[in-house]
């Protein structure tokens, strides 16, 4: 038992983060932002304006979004027209399901003060439910770019990317995030599922593109392999071969599915061809080397 108890603590660990993530995005971290790091806005309410704000507050945090809501709409009814209010505001509609309104607030928000980075996350998660993906896009680059060190806008925008297959995009995003925060295990995950949602479209764009080439093949007969079925990656490769003979490769992968099947003549003579091609293949000659020990 003692064995597990790293892995439970970082599985915690990684728990706990995202549910400050999720946390945040409800509102309540921006909502907590726009007050602590707006000090001197929020003092320009009135006494009165401020404890009505506050309660505005708390009632958002217990999700008493009617009582929050009375709260904002009497501080901007009686003169307290500044951006946090609105952004707030934003968040309780948003937190009820009214989308569009939560954006009409959230607007107004940033109307008032262009480098208030809260509502434009806010905004772009906003359109990313309601599926206006360009438009979220183009907000949360806007956030990152005023706000580079912030994970949340990377981690939105990388949501975006992946909604318009702005594949490699996202690959970027998740990049930032793990030179932001190199010991969180999430970005190394989501980054390496990145990676692969790249290579699937880059495969899909080249048998779009040539259907019928070396390269489809080549792709096709690695999938294969990583799949565990050298019969079939074989005969994709042999396609790929028959393709484009003088590609390099696809003949050491050959050799290297004949070696592991243990038919050690089919793979002498596909090293033989690999390195007619790159004759200073390091693989390749390592492989015609075990074969000659053999």
């Amino acid at each position: 038992m003692r064995q597990l108890d790293p892995l439970r603590r970082q599985a915690t660990t990684r728990m706990l983060f995202l549910a400050a993530l999720a946390f945040f995005l409800l509102g309540e971290g921006v909502a907590a932002q726009s007050r602590t790091s707006r000090t001197g806005e929020t003092t320009t309410l009135s006494p009165q304006l401020q404890q009505a704000f506050n309660q505005g507050v708390e009632a958002l945090q217990a999700g008493q979004l009617d009582s929050a809501e009375r709260a904002f709409l009497r501080v901007l009814k009686e003169g307290g027209r500044l951006p946090f209010v609105f952004n707030d505001l934003g968040i309780v509609y948003e937190q009820r399901g009214d989308r569009e309104g939560a954006l009409i607030q959230f607007r107004e928000a940033i109307r008032l003060d262009p480098s208030y980075v809260a509502p434009r996350v806010l905004m772009g998660s906003t359109l990313l439910a309601m599926g206006r993906f360009k438009e979220a896009a183009h907000e949360l680059e806007v956030a990152v770019r005023m706000q580079p060190n912030d994970p949340l806008p990377h981690l939105q925008l990388a949501k975006a990317y992946k909604r318009l297959e702005d594949y490699l995009g996202v690959v970027e995003q998740f990049h930032t995030l793990r030179t932001l925060a190199p010991q969180e295990p999430e970005y190394v995950y989501q980054s390496t599922r990145a990676y692969l949602d790249l290579s699937a479209w880059c495969y899909q764009q080249i048998v779009h593109l040539q259907p019928n080439s070396a390269r489809a093949y080549q792709a096709l007969g690695e999938n294969f392999r990583a799949e565990g079925r050298p019969e079939i990656a074989v005969h994709a490769f042999q396609r790929a071969a028959q393709a484009d003979p003088t590609m390099p490769e696809i003949h050491l992968a050959l050799a290297e599915i004949y070696f592991e099947q243990g038919r050690k003549d089919e793979a002498r003579k596909e090293i033989e061809r690999e390195l007619a091609i790159v004759p200073q293949s390091a693989a390749a000659l390592t492989l015609k080397k075990k074969l000659d020990l053999q």
